[in-house]
């Protein structure tokens, strides 16, 4: 097992991506440390993780409040001695674009994404560093972060800045044996999320007003299908795992070939 005997905290644990992962790295021998603005996240994900035998936490933390992501840092450490890995993942998302978007949306949108990885980075890094631990810190960014996407400028500018945001870091953090990578997911096939929101004891979503829209996304895509949320939390798996000792300040796309995809093609067409 690529994780057996580390523990791993990992922001925004909904069912969606964030779960995956989580539930991906568990599936590596890891102890999670499940962290949510929303606490029904953090626990549902925690007990699922606690059922199939693995160790994991649940913490409610909003992860732009410094004292509250010093808390759930220290909690993780009181409850299992050591965090080796961390994930940002925390998001807010909106289709807002910039004529629309108001100043306090933009200003929050930002905040999650960017000041939560900022300062969870902060304080679990100093963690390693004080406890010797040769750790690995992994930022979830996004198609959108690498491609001008209409209506949704706070989302992709804030992707976009945590890409270098995993470059600088990994530069300061190299010495202390510490490794900042990041991964970029795409649109994601949601059926996956789903099954395991009712694998967690959720009611079944809802998923036939987006079927049509996700539809759209996969005949645009090289691979002609989508990722899904276990997808993303295999390659998280060995991102932050020793099989991946020497990559530091690289991004790793999990996105069926959507980034190098020529602009013109279309897939669905050849």
């Amino acid at each position: 097992m690529k994780l057996k005997d580390k523990v791993a905290l990992v922001t925004g644990t909904s069912p969606n991506i964030g779960g995956g992962i989580a539930e991906g790295l568990a599936a590596e021998g890891a102890a999670l440390v499940c962290v949510d603005a929303m606490a029904a996240n953090a626990t549902d994900c925690a007990n699922y993780l606690k059922s199939t035998g693995a160790q994991a936490l649940a913490v409610t933390c909003d992860v732009t409040a410094e004292a509250e992501v010093a808390a759930a840092v220290q909690k993780a450490c009181d409850t299992f001695g050591r965090i080796d890995v961390l994930v940002n993942n925390a998001v807010v998302f909106n289709k807002k674009g910039v004529l629309t978007m108001p100043l306090e949306d933009w200003r929050r949108q930002i905040d999650v994404i960017l000041t939560g990885a900022f300062l969870f980075t902060k304080h679990a890094a100093r963690s390693m560093i004080d406890r010797q631990v040769r750790g690995s810190i992994l930022n979830i960014i996004s198609t959108a972060g690498h491609q001008g996407e209409p209506n949704n400028i706070g989302y992709s500018t804030a992707k976009s800045g945590l890409i270098n945001f995993t470059r600088s870091a990994a530069m300061e953090l190299v010495k202390h044996g510490i490794r900042v990578n990041s991964l970029t997911p795409t649109a994601t096939d949601p059926s996956e999320s789903a099954e395991r929101a009712q694998r967690w004891g959720r009611a079944a979503p809802d998923l036939s007003a987006v079927k049509p829209i996700f539809e759209m996304y996969r005949s645009r895509i090289p691979m002609q299908k989508l990722p899904k949320p276990s997808d993303y939390g295999r390659a998280a798996a060995f991102i932050v795992s020793t099989e991946a000792e020497m990559m530091t300040g690289t991004d790793l796309r999990i996105d069926a070939g959507a980034i190098a995809r020529y602009w013109p093609w279309d897939p669905a067409a050849s």
